[in-house]
């Protein structure tokens, strides 16, 4: 496995396509942490919302990484 998909011919990066689905998944996590009320307690949001997708990010990664052969 070299990490990379093909999309129409087109190789593309395992990681990018990792980091594109991690964005998504964290807008909808700030959006609900959002909505609760949450973010009242966070110092300073924008490092939260940092750290929130570098985790994300690390598990998706390790979760592909377990499902490819």
């Amino acid at each position: 496995m070299t990490g990379d998909f093909s999309l129409f011919g087109v190789f593309v990066p395992k990681i990018l396509v990792l980091a594109l689905v991690a964005y998504g998944l964290n807008l909808v996590l700030k959006r609900v942490l959002a909505s609760t009320g949450f973010y009242r307690l966070v110092w300073h949001p924008a490092l939260f919302d940092l750290a929130l997708f570098v985790l994300v990010l690390s598990g998706l990664a390790i979760a592909a990484q377990q499902v490819s052969p």
